[in-house]
């Protein structure tokens, strides 16, 4: 048996987010201002991977958990990756979370810049609901969801700003997306880097556990710019 955690991108973007995705045969991609994430119905097979060129042009796409990268294919970032999924209920209340929308685009890429939480672009925050707490007015910290897939939400985008850090900020949105995520019958999961151990250390304190290894892999098509 298979599930829709094995291959999350073309899960959830031929199912909960194809109204935002471009599709072709096998491949399937989003737009590059919402994210860079592109999904394979068969990462092995070489018509998916024909599929992706028509729709990956010139641009680097981002596939996860993609063993082998074909002949014809350039990788120019591989990050070694985790998925964790939530063992138990998290999700809990949070006073000083505040719901985003586009007007905090602006702010939201600037705390993405200096935190790097992952990709973000200016429409990511149409894949789901995302949370910020602000001091003074200004933004500090987020946290939001970003890959569904049948009976799983992802949490991502978790950051705060470095002058905040230490006072718990990351852990209270996570689990005020959570308690959302729950509310409607799904199961929290998330991805990070697997040097990332600061953060899989807290993760797991809030019960998450690992559920397999991964990659996240830039390609581009060979030759093209």
């Amino acid at each position: 048996m298979t599930s829709p955690l094995d291959n999350t991108v073309w899960s959830s973007l031929t199912g909960h987010h194809a109204h935002l995705a471009t599709i072709a045969g096998g491949a399937v991609r989003l737009p590059a201002d919402v994210s860079v994430f592109a999904g394979l119905s068969d990462p092995t097979d070489e018509s998916a991977w024909a599929d992706l060129g028509k729709l990956a042009g010139a641009d680097g796409v981002l596939v996860v958990g993609v063993p082998e990268i074909p002949a014809g294919w350039d990788v120019e970032v591989d990050v070694p990756g985790v998925q964790l999924v939530a063992t138990r209920p998290i999700g809990a209340p949070e006073a000083e979370a505040v719901p985003l929308g586009p007007a905090d685009v602006p702010e939201i890429l600037d705390l993405v810049a200096r935190t790097k939480p992952g990709p973000f672009g200016q429409r990511t925050i149409e894949m789901g609901t995302y949370v910020g707490i602000r001091r003074d007015g200004a933004l500090i910290a987020m946290a939001g969801e970003r890959l569904r897939v049948p009976g799983w939400t992802e949490i991502s985008a978790v950051c705060t700003d470095p002058a905040f850090r230490g006072q718990g900020l990351a852990s209270r949105l996570m689990r005020a997306i959570a308690a959302g995520i729950e509310v409607r019958g799904d199961i929290a999961f998330l991805h990070t880097g697997a040097h990332n151990t600061n953060a899989i250390r807290l993760y797991e304190s809030m019960g998450f556990e690992l559920r397999r290894t991964t990659s996240f892999r830039l390609v581009r098509q060979h030759g093209l710019q």
